[in-house]
């Protein structure tokens, strides 16, 4: 099959002819019909990842066709069109007893543990536990988007903060994972400001809901725009500073969400523990979403309330994945890039 290569963390990644997967007893391989380029992808490109080993093909955000399936998988059969959480979880451990499989304690992550979907063909495990169906006539590439950033935000904001109609919600970075807040928080019935340098990008949080957009000085411009704070504060980019200006952004017994990976290489985030005693602040952080969970988001985007088709803005071939790669690392691009193999 075709696939991106990494062959040096950091170095530039090629389309090469390597040996087609095959499924394990309990997993399928699928048949990639899209695939999203997300900034977790970039990480695992510059080996921020300790999971990574070279050579490695990257890519955890998917949709495609059930193109072979292990002897033990009893619920998909070969041309089921399907999605995938990017944590394929054990099915087995304590954590995925009490129905919270996006922490597996045995987790694998296509992309990140093993070869992921920068490709023709991608292996997926625990097919019985993982795969999720995608409904009749839906589009792969904005499928392509659900299994990271979009199902991480939907529960970020409807679970983990719990947020409420009314509340004012602030989302620092308005990349994809930052735009699928903005708008499933605007669904919600929130009143979103979104924060990010990027013109590009305020234009696109303000189309999926954001009533106010923030360029300079967030946490001083949230607490005015906002009357004293956020009720909700998310750290959707995943660096120090983001980090610490969604915490100092939110109101007394406000809650922090940190949805942005903060690899150890930009440095360690000061969060102000002083505020979150002082403020009664919850700081929690919030990990994508167990497949079972797939049918409510599902339900969203089918409703019309979620435009997830406007959130891909680029659809490239697969020898583009390289130029893809640098362009999200370096945030020069709005919405979400995918993929067509």
């Amino acid at each position: 099959m075709r696939a991106v290569l990494v062959t040096e963390f950091g170095g530039t990644p090629a389309l090469a002819g390597v040996e087609d997967p095959a499924p394990a007893p309990h997993g399928v391989v699928v048949a990639v019909e899209a695939t999203g380029v997300c900034r977790s992808d970039w990480h695992a490109w510059q080996g921020h990842d300790d999971d990574v080993t070279l050579p490695h093909v990257p890519g955890h955000e998917l949709a495609g066709t059930v193109a072979a399936v292990g002897a033990d998988v009893r619920g998909w059969r070969v041309g089921d069109r399907v999605t995938t959480p990017f944590v394929t979880a054990c099915g087995t451990c304590p954590e995925c007893a009490a129905g919270a499989q996006q922490v597996c304690r045995a987790q694998t992550q296509p992309g990140f543990t093993g070869w992921g979907s920068f490709a023709e063909l991608v292996a997926l495990d625990h097919a019985d536990v993982n795969l999720v169906a995608l409904p009749d006539g839906f589009p792969a590439a904005t499928a392509a988007a659900l299994g990271c950033r979009v199902a991480t935000a939907f529960r970020a904001v409807t679970d983990v903060a719990a947020v409420r109609p009314g509340e004012f919600v602030a989302v620092h970075g308005a990349g994809g994972v930052g735009l699928s807040a903005v708008a499933v928080a605007a669904a919600a019935g929130a009143r979103v400001v979104a924060v990010d340098p990027s013109a590009a990008a305020r234009d696109l949080a303000r189309r999926f809901g954001a009533e106010h957009t923030v360029a300079d000085c967030p946490v001083e411009a949230v607490r005015e725009l906002t009357g004293g704070g956020a009720h909700v504060s998310i750290d959707a980019v995943g660096l120090p500073v983001t980090c610490e200006n969604s915490v100092r952004s939110l109101r007394r017994r406000g809650r922090h969400v940190q949805v942005g990976l903060l690899p150890a290489a930009a440095g360690k985030p000061s969060v102000p523990m002083d505020l979150v005693i002082a403020g009664e602040l919850q700081v929690l952080g919030s990990h994508g979403m167990a497949a079972h969970d797939y049918p409510r988001l599902l339900s969203l985007v089918t409703s019309g309330r979620f435009p997830l088709a406007d959130l891909v803005t680029r659809e490239l071939p697969l020898e583009a994945g390289p130029r893809a790669l640098a362009e999200v690392g370096a945030a020069t691009t709005a919405g979400i890039t995918v993929l067509r193999p």
